[in-house]
């Protein structure tokens, strides 16, 4: 549901979630104990940068502490690079010629729409419903042609101006592609590309933006911004997690007053997600929107030191998120009732291991979780591999079907030791812009539909 324009109250859900996270399990608590052990451990050791004096590049001596990547996956990657291991050559020129088509564009921030939104300040992000069209041809009377109405999978090309919407997907991109390109190899102008385009969205008070998703998707003449629209943030926040990860392990460019600003803005907007109307609302969504909320309240719990929540919030997703929302057979029926079938269900099994990745650095494996049906992470990757390898036709409906954009969570899966998503691996198509999951082995959302 919306929020009505202005002042108008919204009908909220009750967060499903809430009252089934019970106390941590005794393998867990030792898993939590594990965590500060190794913390301890890790400050123990040297915490500074190394510096490759005849390049004049800089780079981590520890690995980061990320919310979704393996920090010591990344770090072990780029021990490899540096000995040489062919394997890697590929996939590190594409990130980055990616990271390298940063260097020159933006930095980018909320207050540079042309008007603000409706609430009138302009630090508050907007964004408009993808959807929804207008209902009449605009007139004097009727700039927007309303009433608007919804064509599902069907995006408004409007939405793409005058909002913050691309801008927003802009700032995610670029933050993960550089801070993994100077992870890799060292180069200070990655880092400090990353610092700026952070610092300007979320730090800087004249540009920042408020730690809120009040605006988000709002619909013109009906909604001054719905629940729905935490789904903005989606995956691609918790990505932006681990970029301010990967800067926080010796980036030249990223101070402590950076890392500081940053937990704030992170808190700021956890408290909003699971205190406010919408955050409840879509607490209790039933399909990807509620994956989604889950993924984004347990990265940012955990990247605020909040392991507890992050660990609750994993552990109850797999009662009320996957047994609910994946069939017996794999399939996840609620996705496949949408236009871009293919799309949808590939995108809540990026949420889905992305939450599991998450799991695993808190001591909760939901990949290993069945329901009582049999549902599992793994049938639902399974449930994709006939299409997402080429052997059969999707079933589904679709209006643009994309192969490649399954191909992050079968790598998922295969990594997590699935036998069936191993054996795909290398049927998989190659997504646009290289496959990057020896550097960044996190799945991400391929086909974005953004614009």
């Amino acid at each position: 549901m919306g929020k009505r324009l202005r002042r108008i109250a919204v009908p909220t859900a009750l967060a499903l979630f809430v009252g089934l996270l019970g106390p941590a399990a005794p393998a867990e608590a030792r898993t939590a104990h594990a965590e500060t052990e190794h913390s301890r451990a890790d400050h123990s050791r040297a915490a500074r940068s190394s510096t490759d004096h005849s390049r004049g590049e800089r780079t981590s001596a520890l690995p980061p502490s990320t919310v979704v990547l393996d920090g010591r996956r990344l770090q072990r990657t780029k021990v490899r690079l540096r000995h040489g291991d062919p394997s890697l050559r590929e996939a590190v020129t594409d990130l980055t010629g990616r990271a390298d088509t940063w260097l020159d564009q933006g930095p980018w921030t909320v207050v540079d729409k042309p008007r603000p939104a409706p609430s009138g300040d302009i630090h508050d992000y907007l964004s408009q419903a993808p959807y929804w069209w207008p209902g009449k041809s605009p007139t004097a009377d009727n700039p927007w042609g309303c009433p608007y109405v919804q064509r599902d999978g069907e995006r408004n090309p409007e939405v793409d101006s005058g909002t913050d919407r691309l801008e927003l997907e802009k700032v995610f991109d670029s933050s993960y592609d550089l801070a993994l390109a100077w992870h890799y190899t060292g180069k200070r102008q990655y880092a400090e590309k990353a610092a700026q385009i952070l610092r300007t969205w979320f730090l800087t008070s004249a540009t920042r933006m408020n730690p809120h998703l009040e605006h988000a998707q709002f619909i013109p003449c009906k909604y001054d911004g719905r629940a729905i629209g935490i789904i903005d943030f989606s995956q691609s926040y918790t990505a932006v997690l681990d970029a301010v990860a990967i800067l926080e392990s010796g980036a030249p460019a990223w101070s402590g007053a950076d890392r500081a600003g940053m937990r704030q803005w992170n808190s700021d907007f956890l408290d909003w997600l699971t205190t406010s109307d919408f955050g409840r609302q879509e607490a209790a969504a039933a399909n990807n929107h509620g994956t989604v909320y889950d993924l984004l309240v347990a990265g940012l719990a955990s990247a605020t030191g909040d392991k507890d929540l992050a660990r609750r919030t994993v552990r109850a997703a797999a009662v009320t998120r996957v047994d609910p929302q994946i069939a017996g057979d794999g399939s996840q029926p609620q996705e496949l009732t949408r236009t871009r079938s293919w799309h949808y269900s590939t995108f809540d099994l990026v949420a889905y291991t992305r939450l599991a990745a998450i799991g695993q650095h808190v001591g909760v494996d939901l990949w290993r979780h069945r329901g009582p049906d049999g549902q599992s992470l793994f049938k639902a990757v399974r449930y994709l591999l006939p299409a997402a390898t080429g052997r059969a036709v999707w079933p589904h409906p679709e209006l643009e079907f994309r192969r490649f954009a399954a191909s992050d969570v079968v790598h998922a899966a295969a990594d997590a030791g699935d036998r069936a998503a191993r054996q795909a691996v290398p049927l998989l198509a190659e997504p646009p812009g290289g496959d990057l999951w020896e550097l960044r082995p996190a799945a991400e959302q391929l086909d974005s539909i953004t614009g």
